[in-house]
């Protein structure tokens, strides 16, 4: 392959946009600097831009610990992206599947493929989304049965599928919720509608894939291959 089509290919770039960054110097090729967009590379090569090792590694598929304060958008006017939280050198065609508001934390897949995050924000699928939730008030004894049966939302016209909420501390006022769908601000909605309000929200889990325990907030990694896979089943 040409350098220069290697680059547009691993940086998202345009080919004028190439050769323009091939002239700066910052491109090396197993060690040395290249500025000629015809030269050759193989698989074996080692590119490098900015002294970046590149690689053209096909569909990406990566686990974000969302902080507070972020939006699962390009951008909004008000709160930073959190796109700003990737030190990817090309973003070409990244997108959240499925987001989250800017006061809740926890888990969100970015991907560039279209299909595989189509299958976990389609409501046919029911891919389970799992939250702890922490309330205002206290947890009654009908939320369970109420959640399992489907809630009314104001301007819905069907009530929401089926739920499962497990009691995790009752001193707390804090459940874990699974919905199978992503309705906006769905789980605030929804205790909304039981007479309680939620206070903090986090999700834990899109389907079998669980936020990975050791990434802080703000931190970042790429799906294992069998996480990727699981969304299929």
């Amino acid at each position: 392959m040409r350098l220069d089509k290697f680059l547009c290919d691993a940086l998202g770039s345009t080919r004028k946009e190439a050769t323009q960054i091939l002239k700066s110097g910052d491109v090396t090729v197993d060690g040395k600097v290249q500025k000629s967009g015809s030269v050759q590379v193989t698989e074996a090569s080692v590119v490098a831009w900015q002294e970046r090792q590149l690689s053209l590694t096909g569909p990406r598929y990566i686990m974000l610990y969302k902080p507070e304060g972020f939006v699962c958008s390009h951008e909004d006017g008000f709160n930073q992206t959190a796109f700003v939280l990737l030190d990817e050198v090309n973003m070409r065609g990244l997108h959240f599947a499925g987001r989250l508001d800017v006061d809740t934390t926890g888990l969100v897949l970015i991907t560039d493929d279209g299909q595989w995050s189509h299958r976990i924000t389609s409501p046919k699928h029911k891919c389970d989304k799992t939250y702890r939730v922490w309330l205002a008030d206290a947890v009654q004894a009908d939320y369970a049965e109420k959640l399992a049966h489907g809630i009314e939302l104001r301007n819905e016209r069907e009530l929401t599928l089926p739920a499962h909420m497990e009691l995790v501390n009752a001193d707390e006022n804090e459940v874990l919720l699974t919905i199978h769908e992503g309705k906006y601000h769905q789980v605030k909605r929804m205790f909304a509608a039981l007479g309680n309000k939620v206070e903090a929200l986090h999700r834990e889990r899109v389907g079998d894939i669980v936020l990975d325990e050791s990434l802080e907030p703000g931190e970042y990694r790429y799906l294992t291959e069998a996480e990727v896979a699981s969304i299929w089943k």
